[in-house]
């Protein structure tokens, strides 16, 4: 029987799992305030990437089992503090459908008077509303306003029972990570549109050509080829962006946050 839909999924689900049964080992073994920070600093950066995969995982379901998908999905929320479908209802069936008009998009970048927000206005703005928008959304789609009630609640009072046995360590290994996770998501998607006011989806996106930052988060720098087609899986998004890349203007391909730099300038092949 098969589980994966896709066998590229095989090992970011393998590392996403290891990395989970090292938050719990920290969890019950560690017994200092030195080890849990240095643990924090040490997992940050993959946990940021993570939140890329929960994404994916919303918009295209890693598993065939829907009992699997839903596992999956309480390792993304320890992670990301994303719950399930949370992103298909703020991003798949919100920001998606309405992100070329600015009064509609759930992540939208624009004041009411047209003016662009900062970067810290929009991701204090976008991160607050964020779950009551989920909420709005799933009025007019209960199927997925279910699942986000029932398994966001499931999230919260395992994270209660966790902070009922060792709330220091609950914090370092989940609580924190957990927050900077999603503030980092929202802070991340301003950088994808902000300031692209167009009716046109080739010119309604940034993208990011580096090596690096689209392998560790799936591609996500193919951004204008994931908003042409949404639905398609992670791993096919160079294929169809080189079907596009012409018609996309230059200026829209940018820089990686600099963290990824330390990888590298290597890019992917323009005009190829």
């Amino acid at each position: 029987m098969k589980l994966f839909r896709y066998t590229s999924d095989i090992i970011p689900v393998l590392a996403i799992l290891i990395l989970s049964f090292l938050d719990l080992a920290v969890y019950l073994l560690s017994n200092s305030i030195w080890v849990l920070s240095l643990w924090l600093l040490i997992s940050l950066l993959p946990k940021m990437c993570i939140c890329s995969w929960n994404h994916h995982h919303q918009h295209l379901h890693t598993f065939y089992n829907n009992y699997l998908n839903r596992v999956l999905e309480l390792f993304y929320a320890f992670h990301t503090g994303v719950t399930t479908n949370a992103w298909v209802l703020h991003h798949n069936l919100g920001h998606h459908l309405n992100y070329l008009d600015q009064k509609k998009d759930e992540s939208g970048w624009q004041r009411k008077d047209g003016s662009i927000m900062g970067e810290l206005e929009y991701t204090f703005m976008v991160g607050i509303t964020a779950h009551w928008r989920c909420y709005k959304v799933g009025k007019r789609h209960p199927k997925y306003q279910k699942g986000f009630l029932t398994w966001g609640s499931l999230v919260g009072l395992l994270t209660f029972v966790l902070l009922y046995f060792n709330w220091l360590n609950a914090l370092f290994v989940y609580l924190l990570p957990m927050l900077f996770g999603y503030l980092v998501t929202v802070w991340h998607t301003y950088s994808h549109h902000a300031g692209l006011e167009t009716d046109n989806h080739l010119e309604a996106s940034h993208n990011i050509m580096h090596v690096w930052y689209n392998r560790l988060t799936g591609n996500l720098g193919f951004h204008t080829a994931h908003h042409m087609k949404p639905g398609i899986h992670w791993s096919k998004l160079p294929e169809y962006h080189a079907s596009i890349e012409k018609e996309i203007p230059k200026e829209l391909f940018v820089d990686p946050p600099l963290i990824f730099k330390i990888f590298g300038d290597r890019e992917y092949p323009l005009n190829a």
